[in-house]
């Protein structure tokens, strides 16, 4: 494996032009599925230490609002809307109607997939050198500043420079996913929760949330340093880097690192207990949106005769907002955590980080904390209660082109829906 880090660095005095070479990169929500049917399942998870949000309170149904064949509704807040595009009254032909229903299925949730893992990737880059980069004076709490930086970023270093580390963050979510998946084959630890749901059988299936963190915890802490890493001096790498700098950091073998490394074993904690939060404030947030939703639909389906194309709509963008929502939530909530997690993470790592505050320089990453709770007294003490939200102006731009996504495919959506009956 060649290094990817010197093996000292001297200050700041580093600087570079601008580079020609092309890349790419992205966060981490990859979803697998079945069929086509499927798609408006595929709904992204917040781009942290990834892990599939499957704490569902039932068992797998038909799209939201749209009864399936084998398991009626129960409830008057689960019937059947009336005017529904899959039944036979004054809406699209059956076989017409199916294909609109897959199609917007799949185009909606592939805007969304595209929106989180590759318009809002430049935004996850420069939140994560903002968090690490405890020299810098200026925090970039709103947007703003963090426009005018990345515009520098851009402009030094290349378009290059704000989509790094794409592919490394994919290959988490493939490890995570496959972790979850293996674990829960051989262990009795439950993916799923269903209805009948009690302590024992929550207490597993967060355990099972647990291990794969912990499995994944390696890999994501080498796609960490590649996201933050400068394109000043990174060497061209393979997309599988990240893997092999993952098992060299079990194995300890590899890429430098310093006598400030901290060991896995001491990572473990901050890693899982934010993995496992962020897990719970989102399923939990996700269940709370898609109640009111349903609500507010149903109620509005009595008061008013809806259309073929709204009922469409209703069957999808319920459970895109709250997943958005629930994104946003537990980003927010739990972003003081992620800042001493990406940290220590970092620390010893050897890596080169852009300088935040100029946008044209790079400086090393030379912390040294003892772990979780000394990392906290100090950054409260040294840097103040906002130094836990440095780079917190690129969540907000993150969100607002993620909500201005979802809005602009829901119009589109609506005006191909309305031409086509």
């Amino acid at each position: 494996m060649h290094p990817r880090r010197p093996d000292g660095f001297d200050g700041l005095g580093y600087r570079g032009g601008a580079r020609d070479e092309q890349g790419f990169g992205s966060a981490f929500p990859a979803r697998s599925f079945s069929s086509a049917s499927d798609l408006s399942h595929w709904v992204t998870t917040p781009p942290d230490i990834p892990g599939s949000r499957n704490l569902h309170w039932g068992e797998k149904s038909p799209p939201y609002g749209v009864p399936g064949p084998s398991t009626p509704l129960e409830g008057p807040a689960e019937e059947p809307f009336p005017g529904g595009s899959s039944g036979g009254g004054g809406g699209v032909p059956g076989q017409s109607s199916e294909q609109l229903n897959r199609f917007a299925g799949f185009g909606i949730g592939l805007a969304s997939l595209f929106t989180e893992n590759v318009l809002a990737h430049p935004c996850i880059v420069l939140r994560r050198q903002c968090q690490v980069n405890y020299h810098a004076r200026h925090y970039h709490l709103t947007p703003f500043t963090v426009i005018n930086i990345m515009y520098s970023f851009n402009k030094t270093q290349g378009p290059r420079a704000l989509w790094k580390g794409m592919g490394s963050t994919f290959i988490v979510q493939g490890v995570t996913l496959g972790a979850e998946g293996i674990i829960s084959e051989f262990t009795p630890l439950p993916r799923e929760i269903s209805h009948k749901w009690n302590p024992k059988q929550i207490g597993e299936h967060l355990l099972l949330k647990s291990l794969t963190y912990m499995v994944a915890m390696p890999f994501y802490s080498a796609s960490l340093i590649e996201t933050v890493q400068s394109e000043i001096i990174r060497d061209n790498t393979g997309i599988l880097e990240c893997v092999k700098e993952g098992i060299g950091r079990v194995i300890g073998l590899g890429v430098p690192h310093s006598k400030r490394l901290l060991p896995l074993l001491s990572l473990v904690f901050p890693t899982v207990l934010h993995g496992v939060l962020h897990y719970i404030i989102s399923s939990i947030i996700q269940k709370f949106v898609l109640l009111i939703l349903k609500r507010k639909t149903y109620s509005s389906h009595l008061a008013e005769s809806t259309s073929p194309v709204q009922s469409m709509l209703d069957a999808y963008f319920p459970e895109l907002i709250a997943n958005f929502a629930a994104s946003l939530c537990s980003d927010v909530i739990l972003y003081p955590l992620e800042t001493v997690l990406h940290r220590l993470h970092i620390q010893g790592t050897r890596t080169i980080i852009d300088n935040t505050d100029l946008g044209y320089e790079v400086l090393p990453i030379n912390t040294q904390y003892e772990g979780m709770r000394d990392c906290i007294n100090t950054i409260k003490q040294e840097e103040g209660m906002l130094g836990f939200y440095k780079g917190f102006g690129a969540v907000v731009i993150q969100y607002t082109l993620h909500a201005a996504v979802l809005q602009i495919t829901k119009i589109i959506y609506s005006t191909l829906l309305q031409n086509s009956v």
